[in-house]
């Protein structure tokens, strides 16, 4: 029978006060204090050994657990965490079971709890929902069918030079083609590097990009130098709305751990800030797993593009139904007896007109449509386009 309830530290007392007059066999006095004489015993040899310290309750946690982490893989655990310290719990395992795939590892609740002891997670800040953008994107369900490029805000580095961080990233797996600081954020520098990606890596079938330099200008459907070049090769220039940075959303997800990881502090020199670049790109692509990879990191996802980088520029041509006028040096063309300015950065290039109906004509780039033109108002309307979607 159990101790009662109502004073269970002072029945203790009053049985070893019991004990103590050695009047009552421990059978008979047991029985009187409804416990066993098992208990009886273990309450007198407690007092016996430690005093009335001993006769306090116990905790009853186990000495042991057969499921506790081994020292070592905690160890490697907090370690793992200390040289990657943008990952958390997910990523840091992701990480250790690529590196050693032999060994068996605890879950990631159990690593979140093992850093969490270390102090080593920092609590999420909660943070607004953006709704989502109403625009349909240009689908990404491979590699290479979109690619985007941006500028990460400049910053001035310790030898006074500001750098211009140049990136440029595959939609689809995540994966950092380039990310080179610059110090101008012009057409003839930027293009390279474009160069240098579109080389190694073959060419998107679309660029997803702001309505800033050098990727637009003000002139007939937004084309710039850099964009022409591109649309030369086959690439579908894609401007998100302006003001609207999520609708490139991923890239600027990937800007904000490039700022987290190598912005702050500055190194003094270019060439500094380009090694803490490429140890960003490298941890980024082959070190990071992301969730929306099925916990794989971009490099395991992402391939080349079967498109390659043509050793000569193609010639824009364009079909039947077409009718053609070269642009003169000054961006105009002339049709039906009238000059009409297209855009200078088209200057001696050739113009598609694609009949609508009988007053209004549609004006082409290649493939790309800049504008559409009114016989009767005998003006151009600018196509504005969102994600490819004619307005």
């Amino acid at each position: 029978m159990p101790w009662k309830e109502t004073c269970v530290m002072d029945q203790r007392l009053k049985f070893i006060a019991d004990y103590l007059e050695d009047i009552y066999e421990m059978s008979d006095l047991c029985s009187y204090y409804e416990i066993s004489r098992k208990t009886g015993h273990k309450w007198v040899l407690r007092y016996e050994h430690e005093g009335l310290d001993g006769l306090n309750d116990r905790s009853r946690r186990p000495h042991g657990h057969p499921h506790t982490t081994d020292a070592r893989i905690r160890e490697q655990i907090i370690q793992a965490k200390l040289a990657h310290q943008s990952f958390g719990p997910k990523k840091v395992m992701d990480y250790l079971r690529r590196e050693q795939p032999t060994q068996p590892w605890p879950a990631d609740s159990t690593a979140g709890e093992i850093l969490k002891r270390a102090g080593l997670v920092k609590a999420k800040k909660r943070r607004n929902k953006i709704s989502a953008d109403s625009h349909p994107f240009q689908d990404c369900h491979h590699p290479n069918e979109v690619w985007s490029s941006d500028f990460k805000g400049h910053f001035v580095l310790g030898n006074a030079v500001r750098c211009h961080p140049l990136t440029l990233s595959d939609n689809n797996s995540r994966f950092i083609l380039n990310c080179r600081g610059l110090t101008r954020t012009r057409e003839k520098d930027v293009r390279p590097w474009f160069e240098w990606s579109f080389r190694e890596y073959g060419l998107p079938d679309a660029m997803r990009i702001d309505n800033g330099p050098p990727f637009a200008t003000l002139s007939l459907g937004g084309i710039s130098q850099l964009s022409k070049w591109w649309i030369k090769l086959g690439i579908k220039p894609e401007r998100i709305e302006p003001g609207k940075p999520q609708q490139n959303g991923r890239h600027e997800r990937m800007h904000r751990s490039l700022k987290a990881a190598v912005a702050s502090p500055p190194k003094y020199s270019m060439c500094a800030q380009q090694r803490a670049f490429d140890g960003f790109v490298l941890e980024f692509n082959e070190q990071r797993s992301h969730e929306a990879l099925a916990r794989k990191t971009p490099s395991q996802v992402y391939r080349p593009s079967l498109r390659g980088y043509p050793k000569r520029l193609p010639e824009v041509g364009y079909d039947e139904g077409y009718q053609v006028r070269r642009a003169r040096h000054n961006g105009q063309i002339k049709w039906q007896g009238q000059l009409l300015y297209v855009s200078h950065v088209l200057a001696k290039e050739p113009i598609g007109l694609k009949p609508i109906d009988e007053a209004r004509w549609e004006i082409y780039f290649g493939f790309y449509l800049l504008g559409i033109y009114d016989e009767r108002q005998k003006k151009i309307m600018p196509c504005r386009q969102w994600h490819g979607k004619k307005h």
